[in-house]
């Protein structure tokens, strides 16, 4: 599996594009937000030859949203996430507006509800699908097994977690999740995050402060 990643818009959100050698791919956390962003995205996919197969949000705070529509249009794909953000989908330009974006297009729907253990396939990778709510009630994680990697949207950084003080979201549930769902992997599995610089499981585990004890 290859990955490509790109740091989009001004809350610098990690979108990440995989692929593989049947040049299959699929594009998680969309967060494209202007023409500039969406032509980098459109380039890379033209270069490498690839076929976009599905959209994969971790979550759906509007940071990780801005590029859905604009891919779905242009590569005639679907929005797969978890039932439990829908809600913020539907609310999607008030929760920009509240940070200071303007969103003004139509939101983006769920296409296919994800759930705890779905599989998704894409060329000859497979990812599964971990809930881990508490920074927001619908946030999944996909794992990749074979390569020994997460992608974990707000779940967890670099020596931290995702907030739990916006709607739906809870401490307790985060790190309970973390602990019992991502802390039980290998610990030299790779986490690549919404923000900031990949990560290992063994790494947070011995020195993320939010999640000892």
């Amino acid at each position: 599996m290859k990955l490509r990643t790109f740091v989009f818009n001004p809350v610098e959100e990690n979108t990440y594009l995989l692929y593989d050698d049947t040049k299959e791919c699929v594009i998680i956390d969309p967060g494209c937000y202007n023409t500039a962003e969406q032509t980098q995205l459109k380039e890379f996919i033209a270069e490498k030859e690839l076929t976009v197969k599905y959209i994969l949000n971790t979550h759906l705070h509007f940071d990780h949203c801005f590029g859905i529509n604009f891919i779905s249009k242009t590569y005639g794909v679907e929005l797969y996430a978890h039932a439990g953000d829908e809600e913020f989908l539907q609310r999607l330009p008030e929760q920009a507006a509240r940070f200071g974006f303007h969103v003004n297009e139509e939101n983006p729907t769920i296409s296919h509800y994800i759930k705890e253990g779905d599989e998704i396939h894409f060329g000859e990778q497979t990812l599964k699908a971990i809930h881990v709510p508490g920074h927001s009630p619908g946030s999944i994680v996909f794992y990749s097994a074979e390569y020994g990697c997460l992608f974990v949207g707000d779940v967890l950084f670099q020596q931290s977690i995702g907030r739990t003080d916006l709607p739906g979201g809870d401490y307790d549930t985060l790190i309970t999740g973390i602990r019992t769902k991502l802390y039980t992997l290998p610990e030299e599995t790779r986490v690549f995050p919404g923000h900031g610089p990949e990560t290992s499981i063994g790494f947070e585990k011995r020195n993320n402060f939010y999640v000892k004890g």
